[in-house]
């Protein structure tokens, strides 16, 4: 692998965590903490003017979340690696990260060696599954005929992406200004994921996406 630095951005939306990883790839050699996003959103602006070989990603963002985040990056930045950084540990969780194309999945109590190690790896081209994840995934897999197909399959994704801000209490209004489209667009999008889901209230909408982890029940 090339000598020059690995120029990674961290896409998480507590502050607290992102200063405590950058401090920690910090004192990796040959690592450069280039910028830090809060969503992602941002996180794609920010590709776009930093130029990153590495996004750290997290999941449970607010706006995008990082499984959306990814396959944004993959259309727009095919050259940058995604490293997802994340509490759930699941199999669902990990295979979802995989197909959105992410080149890692680390679950956020890894050790500090483990990070290098993983940062190293999807950078020279090579996926990284934790040992901590990989065996629930080759469970999934297995059991992978008894499998349902997850909900958001159905769903295009600016659906999936209108559903989330629906779940985060998001306003018709706000989501058409956040997504710089008409109010009647918004509203075309939220009648036809409504349904495709077989779902007809927003309170409902909400309880899927939890249901799902395209938003964290605990927030």
């Amino acid at each position: 692998m090339s000598t020059a630095a690995i120029r990674v951005l961290l896409a998480d939306d507590h502050t607290l965590v992102r200063i405590g990883i950058r401090a920690l790839l910090e004192r990796i050699q040959g690592v450069q903490v280039v910028a830090e996003a809060a969503e992602g959103r941002e996180a794609l602006e920010l590709i776009e003017a930093k130029q990153p070989n590495v996004v750290l990603m997290d999941i449970n963002m607010p706006g995008l979340n990082g499984i959306e985040t990814t396959t944004e990056i993959k259309k727009r930045f095919p050259g940058t690696r995604v490293l997802i950084l994340s509490v759930h540990s699941t199999g669902d969780y990990v295979a979802h990260a995989l197909q959105s194309g992410a080149s890692g999945y680390l679950p956020k109590d890894a050790t500090p060696m483990e990070l290098e190690f993983a940062l190293r790896t999807v950078v020279s081209g090579e996926i990284y599954l934790s040992p901590r994840v990989s065996g629930d995934l080759v469970d999934r897999f297995v059991r992978s005929a008894d499998v349902r197909q997850s909900p958001l399959d159905l769903l295009t994704p600016r659906q999936r992406e209108i559903l989330q801000l629906i779940a985060e209490g998001s306003s018709t209004k706000q989501i058409a200004s956040r997504l710089n489209v008409s109010v009647k667009t918004v509203e075309s999008h939220r009648a036809l994921l409504m349904e495709r889901l077989g779902i007809h209230d927003i309170a409902g909408l909400a309880l899927l996406a939890a249901r799902v982890g395209l938003v964290d029940r605990n927030r």
